[in-house]
């Protein structure tokens, strides 16, 4: 198994012939390869998909590529993004780094060209520390699923180390309590009272601040934000 075929990659492409000419390319490299026809689009399936890697095009109708990025980066700093353009400018060029963007690769695309660069960037993300800092003293240890605050261990039930481990998983976007169920109370139901007094008691165990809500959306880790 490739380290490509572990990633969700959002490919964002105002033209059909190109989403589907590269979709055919190379979606079969990845667990999932999900299009969107602009910018407006793409930041609806970043955070319904949560995807690993962006991939884009600048000009588009609705928001471009570089307004989309930019609010990508505000959700989710750590997600790369490429971007895909026929824009040399120095300008563009610029804009791209302001914003954040990890690479840049001019059109017309070749398909093994970005095969490459997806598979260096696939590298340094599998490649990370499994010791995840959150701020404010907090880190948790992907591989041995333990939250530490300023070294020492604070232990946590099953279903509260599987709530931390959702938040971890998508740093800097909320979690919507759809998808809190679904992880943490699998196939079981249960209500939005109950998920209030689990939270109550996580934050006991850490701090108040720790994670973030906003009533009847979702909650996030706090990493530190004033």
């Amino acid at each position: 198994m490739s380290d490509l075929s572990k990633l969700t990659i959002l490919f964002v492409e105002d033209e059909e012939d190109l989403r589907k000419a590269l979709e055919d390319a190379i979606g079969d490299e990845f667990a999932k390869f999900i299009v969107a026809r602009d910018g407006e689009d793409g930041l609806k399936k970043f955070k319904k998909y949560k995807p690993d890697i962006v991939i884009t095009d600048i000009m588009m109708p609705v928001i471009d590529g570089l307004m989309m990025s930019k609010e990508i980066k505000s959700l989710s700093r750590q997600t790369p993004i490429v971007i895909l353009s026929a824009f040399s400018e120095k300008e563009r060029l610029i804009g791209a780094i302001d914003v954040g963007i990890d690479k840049y690769l001019i059109k017309p695309i070749d398909p093994d060209e970005l095969l490459k660069t997806l598979k260096i960037i696939s590298k340094e993300l599998l490649s990370q520390n499994d010791v995840v800092d959150l701020g404010m003293g907090y880190q948790f240890d992907k591989n041995r699923r333990v939250l530490v605050k300023d070294g020492k261990t604070i232990f946590l039930t099953k279903k509260e180390l599987l709530f931390i481990s959702v938040l971890v998983k998508n740093l800097g976007v909320f979690v919507l309590h759809d998808e809190i169920k679904r992880h943490v109370w699998i196939n079981k139901k249960v209500t939005d009272s109950a998920i209030r007094t689990f939270i109550k008691r996580v934050r006991e165990k850490t701090d108040k601040e720790f994670i973030k809500n906003i009533p009847g959306l979702g909650y996030k880790i706090n990493m530190g934000e004033a």
